[in-house]
């Protein structure tokens, strides 16, 4: 997929998280890159959010670059047998990083994300 349409459906994504999320959203850029670079170097990282979430940030939180998400193209491309799947998965990661935005952890969202698909799992059987 071109990174243009990769984008996009990145971008869809965020305008699609329901009004109450986009309310809260406070200096955050969501960009695409190709893999993961530097300290956290892994080509099967999907997304990797850096900054100071919402539920550290204090009266002196001001002045500060923005939070970054960073979507990784190449790793989520690798996982998908086509765009639907991608587009599927994208929406997936853009969540789960905004959901460390709003302070919660890995291992809370790993428990989220597990009992979703469990949910999932009995609702089609």
């Amino acid at each position: 997929m071109n990174r243009e349409k990769f984008e996009s459906l990145v971008a869809r994504a965020v305008e699609t998280l329901p009004q109450e999320f986009l309310d809260r959203l406070e200096n955050v850029t969501v960009v695409v890159e190709d893999y993961s670079t530097g300290v956290r170097h892994s080509h099967n990282l999907l997304g990797l959010y850096e900054g100071v979430p919402q539920t550290r940030r204090g009266r002196h939180y001001s002045l500060v670059t923005p939070d970054k998400i960073t979507i990784f193209q190449k790793p989520i491309e690798s996982r998908c047998r086509d765009d639907a799947e991608i587009a599927t998965e994208i929406q997936r990661v853009v969540q789960h990083e905004i959901a460390h935005h709003f302070g919660i952890d890995e291992a809370t969202l790993r428990q989220i994300e597990k009992a979703k698909f469990k949910r999932k799992g009995k609702a089609s059987t």
